[in-house]
């Protein structure tokens, strides 16, 4: 079988890819989902004009000719009406967040004030009797408010469709008083272990059996991105339990991921059953590690079946089910970020038709330059390096970068 470029191995999958359903979530739940639609303020935010310090509300005509003493009049704090006006020779102590009272149209900061209470206690209607407030420095008009509407008006868009909600999305709709939002699923992701060789409980080795990772490792990359994990199982070499697994989680499932039995020379009991109720391609790719891929669809859900050596099935989830499953979430943004990097030591490699992509730790100076090292050892078996590595550098087919050349790298995590 003759080699695919990556590009076409990627256009074959995203061809194939349903977009997930939309669905109303609480914002609580709505951190890192895709917006749907399009949300408008309905009133303008802030509200009303407000306080941005502690301190005392005036009339800034009044302090022009700072310093000067003003008689206390009320008391505003956050969440009253503030409806004690302010009177030429008189200003009102006021609490950051609070309405600005009428009269006043500037905020003196409290540090920029002395306070003379005369012996007298606050009256309990919220009036200060005989309190005198002198104040230390002029302010001009507007100065420490926050007008009605300075950060949104009504009808400003506050997300449109297709946006990756954060933190502070989400504290935004919240101002505006949405409790929902209307957003893609949240993908959920089934993965599968199969082969009489694998062990996965810790028990002791028999002669000819591994260790079962790639499970667990898959399990923690979705995570990781943001996906909703199902663990399908470590599955024996029994085509009717293998079948049954992949039936029920292309059941439960918007995607599942499986690891081993895609090379050519592979005679395996799940491309078995993959080859019987899915619909695949087996691919052999120009890169390495991760030559060997699998895609196709069980009733309709996306299966990609990865190489099973596990840092070739970390590196395709990566190239391939995470930009994937990313895509059928409604993200724009699919792939990892890519930085053009420092090769700290010579990347030597021979010409062989294939893209490399070397396991490296990044770095990045003060000059905010990135750096590459390698990782470790670059077998496909060698998963210490790939557990130290921050990035992927990208070597075209080729001899390879020299030490001070540049090098293209996908950062992860």
């Amino acid at each position: 079988m003759p080699l695919i470029p990556l590009e076409d191995a990627w256009s074959h999958i995203a061809d194939r890819l349903p977009r997930l359903p939309v669905q109303a979530v609480p914002l609580a739940d709505a951190l890192g989902l895709v917006t749907a639609e399009a949300v408008v303020a309905p009133e303008p935010v802030p509200p009303f004009d407000n306080t941005a310090v502690d301190g005392f509300a005036v009339r800034a005509a009044d302090v022009a000719t700072a310093p000067v003493t003003l008689e206390v009049v009320g008391t505003v704090a956050a969440g009253s009406p503030g409806d004690v006006e302010v009177r030429p020779g008189t200003a009102v102590r006021i609490m950051t967040g609070a309405p600005v009272p009428p009269g006043a149209d500037a905020i003196v900061m409290v540090e920029h004030t002395t306070i003379d209470a005369g012996g007298a206690e606050p009256a309990g209607d919220g009036e200060d009797r005989n309190e005198s407030v002198t104040i230390g420095r002029s302010v001009g008009p507007g100065q420490n408010i926050r007008p009605t509407g300075d950060d949104l008006a009504a009808g400003d868009p506050v997300v449109g469709p297709g946006i990756e909600l954060t933190a502070g999305h989400l504290g935004l709709l919240a101002t505006v008083g949405r409790s929902e939002v209307a957003v893609h699923r949240r993908p959920r992701v089934g993965v599968i272990s199969t082969g009489d060789e694998l062990v996965g409980d810790g028990s002791p080795l028999a002669p000819g059996q591994i260790r079962d990772s790639n499970r667990l490792t898959l399990i923690a990359l979705c995570r990781q991105s943001g996906f909703d994990t199902v663990d399908l199982g470590l599955i024996r070499d029994d085509e009717a339990a293998i079948e049954a697994a992949l039936r029920a989680g292309s059941g439960d499932c918007d995607a599942i991921l499986s690891s081993g039995g895609v090379s050519m020379g592979d005679f395996d009991y799940v491309k078995s059953v993959l080859e019987r109720i899915g619909d695949m391609r087996w691919m052999q790719i120009a890169i390495r590690p991760a030559k060997p891929l699998a895609f196709g669809l069980i009733d309709g859900v996306p299966v990609f079946g990865l190489p099973g050596n596990p840092v070739s099935s970390m590196v395709s989830f990566e190239l391939f089910a995470r930009p994937g499953i990313r895509a059928m979430a409604g993200h724009a943004d699919l792939q990892r970020r890519r930085v053009r990097a420092i090769a700290d030591q010579d990347f030597v490699r021979r010409s062989d038709g294939k893209v490399h992509f070397a396991r490296v730790v990044v770095d990045q100076d003060e000059d905010n330059s990135f750096h590459v090292a390698s990782a470790g050892g670059q077998g496909s078996h060698q998963l210490s390096a790939m557990a130290t590595a921050n990035g992927l550098a990208v070597l075209p087919d080729g001899d390879g970068v020299r030490q001070g050349g540049g090098v293209d790298v996908i950062l992860l995590g």
